[in-house]
């Protein structure tokens, strides 16, 4: 069943009328994790947690699959040894084997959650991959364990809606910034059938693991994303209106406003089929932000996407790289 799931991707508390959240001490202390989806994402959140001394046990659909993410999470290590233990090769090397040491690879999601006080979700942007995931998650991982996705833009209440109630209450968003590595900021997204001592549980994950947690409701975007697409889609729209070239505008906001990178250098690091994604997604389908003209399709974005400048990754998007 699992197989079919990431095949088809392609990429003690009690609560009233539930079972209480009253595991053992390594659930309670969310000492052990499990990750599912081996991608950069999967991948860099295996590292961070494994690096904080906790047991994690990365799981995707093949061995292939996990090869690769071990290989991303090694390269990464090596990265982090170097700047640790800048002169001395033999720390480095214990460094990154111990970490490494503290990730298993699985195939099976069955067993890598059976013992898990988390289990974060890191697959591909489709809500009903995520839906059919999380029933077979929910049915295998202990009744205590919180059940996390990283989704950046779908409703964290939607995916969990099909669960039963009692999944439903230890259900939150977990929304790690690539590089998770580097970047320190996770946010926490609650639904309204979240129980508060879950968020807090998800809360201490993210201090655990060295990274600062935000926390707001369950609404498209949350928070980061909410701010930052308008801003990118109406840099996109001076584009389009001949207001100035995307060199000018990216000046303009890093030595005018401070920003460390202009919109259209974040747009092609974000990646130009993503954006168009999301905001395609939230005008059509967005809680209260259908037709709201802040996510209007861009004719621009849209001829982008269709020829394939998608931004870094494919070596070109509103420049080329």
């Amino acid at each position: 069943m699992f197989a079919a799931v990431f095949r088809s991707s392609v990429p003690a508390i009690r609560v009233p009328g539930a079972r209480g959240f009253s595991g053992s001490a390594a659930r309670a202390s969310m000492q052990r994790i499990a990750v599912v989806g081996g991608g950069q994402m999967g991948s860099g959140i295996a590292q961070v947690a494994a690096t904080h001394n906790h047991d994690v046990t990365l799981v995707d659909v093949s061995q292939e699959a996990l090869d690769r993410g071990r290989a991303y999470i090694a390269k990464s290590l090596k990265r982090v040894a170097k700047k640790k233990f800048p002169d001395d090769a033999s720390a480095q090397g214990g460094f990154v084997d111990d970490v490494l040491a503290r990730i298993a690879l699985s195939t099976s999601p069955e067993a890598a959650v059976r013992d898990a006080a988390l289990v974060v979700e890191a697959v591909v942007e489709n809500i009903a991959v995520k839906q059919q995931l999380f029933a077979a998650l929910a049915a295998a991982a202990p009744a205590d364990a919180v059940l996390a996705s990283n989704t950046s833009s779908l409703p964290i209440g939607k995916i969990a809606a099909p669960l039963g109630a009692d999944a439903r209450r230890r259900f939150v968003g977990l929304h790690f910034f690539n590089p998770v590595p580097q970047m320190k900021l996770v946010e926490v997204v609650r639904t309204d059938e979240a129980e508060p001592a879950v968020v807090d549980r998800a809360v201490a994950f993210a201090k655990a693991i060295g990274k600062t947690p935000a926390v707001c409701k369950d609404t498209p975007g949350f928070i980061v994303n909410r701010l930052l697409l308008p801003y990118m889609m109406e840099a996109i729209r001076l584009l389009e209106r001949g207001v100035a070239e995307p060199r000018d505008i990216d000046t303009a906001m890093k030595l005018g406003a401070g920003y460390p990178m202009g919109p259209f250098e974040l747009c092609d690091y974000v990646g130009l089929d993503t954006i168009k994604f999301i905001v395609d997604g939230w005008h059509q389908d967005g809680d209260g932000l259908q037709g709201n003209p802040l996510f209007a399709p861009s004719a621009k974005l849209d001829e982008l996407v269709k020829s394939g400048r998608l931004g870094v990754k494919a070596g070109k998007g509103f420049y080329d790289y």
